[in-house]
């Protein structure tokens, strides 16, 4: 690979962290935002849901604008727009302040989602951008790596306040980036095309592609698991099991390095045995892991070790879930890739949005409402992969 081939995924990676690196930084300091603002878990957890509400629906529109726009502007106003949220966040003196303005986080964090994923489909397709996709969530990987270990640094010498002081200079550094490291890859020619009509039609389309929903719903499903982890992990973790901020922040760094030091095998896993392969069989072992977690925390071994162990094997198996759905789903819409990623991206968190809602019914303080959780959405995703790529995969060898 060349050295352009790494820059890209650098600064494509950096800017997609952007927004996940406002959830991954301040949620060590879940619990004590609730203390400070006077709100219970529940409602401190809102702080969480309303950045996910917006950040999946502002992506429909950030994937038409690039396509009309270009990748660049659109990137710029999201990511300014982040900057300025933050500062909101940063400044909020009660917990409705603080869940109104990280709704208008999520909408600018959103630009950083999708744009680099259509950018990806710009420059390659097939095993390339499998190979592009999975470099960029190595480097994405610094959020939920080193934003949690970050945050609870901050948090402890300058309150919850600074986690977000913190983001707003992460954004500046984007732009700093965009403006100086990043040139436009949809040609002016690519834009004359694009308008309104053409991306309510684009939309029309995808939503009637049986291949790219199947796909994105695999996805969406496998990312449903890890947020549902991400949204009960700071109370389980620190209030069920007594660890500390800290302690936290590098338990659940163990399970993002598990996952996106596996996803590095996508590429030269996809031009070995396919990406639909390699998809199947990814998804099959991430489903009985997580699984077999369940039914055992439900037994009665709900010890701290083995939730962590049966999460680090799952979230393994899941890195090569996620890049693969990603590119097979975008493979046949290049010449709609920002409307397809938006979509993509939109469906992936509104299914993690249902799926945290429904997982914070259940929570009761412990790691098993958390565990059956994340098993359902595991086997959920087998359950689709088996019935629809499983099946396909099956008639195709039988000819």
């Amino acid at each position: 690979m060349t050295a352009p081939f790494f820059r890209i995924a650098l600064i494509l990676g950096l800017l997609s962290a952007i927004g996940p690196f406002a959830i991954d930084m301040y949620l060590p300091a879940l619990p004590s935002i609730g203390q400070d603002l006077h709100a219970d878990n529940n409602v401190t957890q809102l702080t969480l849901l309303a950045f996910f509400i917006s950040f999946a629906l502002a992506q429909l529109v950030y994937g038409p604008l690039s396509d009309m726009w270009g990748r660049k502007l659109p990137l710029y106003l999201g990511i300014g727009l982040f900057a300025v949220a933050s500062v909101g966040c940063a400044l909020a003196t009660d917990i409705e302040t603080l869940i109104a303005f990280r709704f208008v986080q999520g909408i600018g964090g959103a630009a950083g989602m999708v744009i680099p994923r259509a950018i990806v489909r710009d420059m390659h397709t097939g095993v390339q951008a499998a190979r592009l996709m999975s470099l960029l969530m190595l480097v994405f990987s610094i959020s939920p790596i080193l934003a949690p270990l970050t945050g609870s640094a901050v948090i402890e010498f300058y309150g919850w306040r600074g986690v977000f002081w913190a983001v707003t200079i992460a954004a500046f550094i984007g732009l700093v980036l965009l403006a100086t490291q990043l040139e436009e890859t949809r040609s002016a020619n690519e834009r004359s095309g694009s308008g309104l009509s053409s991306a309510m039609a684009a939309y029309r389309l995808l939503l009637t592609d049986r291949n790219f929903l199947t796909l994105t719903f695999i996805g969406g499903l496998g990312i449903s698991s890890f947020l549902v982890y991400l949204a009960n992990s700071p109370f389980v973790l620190i209030q069920h099991y007594g660890l500390t901020p800290t302690q936290y922040s590098f338990a659940f760094s163990i399970n993002a390095v598990s996952f996106f030091a596996v996803s590095q095998a996508t590429g030269w896993l996809g031009e070995r045995f396919g990406l639909v392969r390699v998809m199947r069989i990814a998804v099959s072992a991430y489903a009985l892991a997580m699984v077999v977690m369940a039914v055992v925390m439900a037994s009665g071994f709900n010890q701290l070790p083995v939730l962590a162990t049966f999460l680090f094997i799952g979230y393994g198996f899941l890195g090569l879930v996620i890049p693969t759905s990603a590119v097979l789903a975008l493979e046949d819409h290049g010449e709609i890739a920002g409307t397809a990623s938006s979509l993509m991206g939109t469906l992936h968190f509104v299914i993690a949005a249902v799926a945290m809602v429904i997982s914070s019914v259940f929570f009761d303080g412990t790691a098993v409402p958390m565990a059956a959780g994340i098993a359902l959405c595991a086997f959920s995703a087998f359950a689709l992969t088996q019935a629809t790529i499983g099946r396909r995969a099956a008639v195709a060898a039988a000819e």
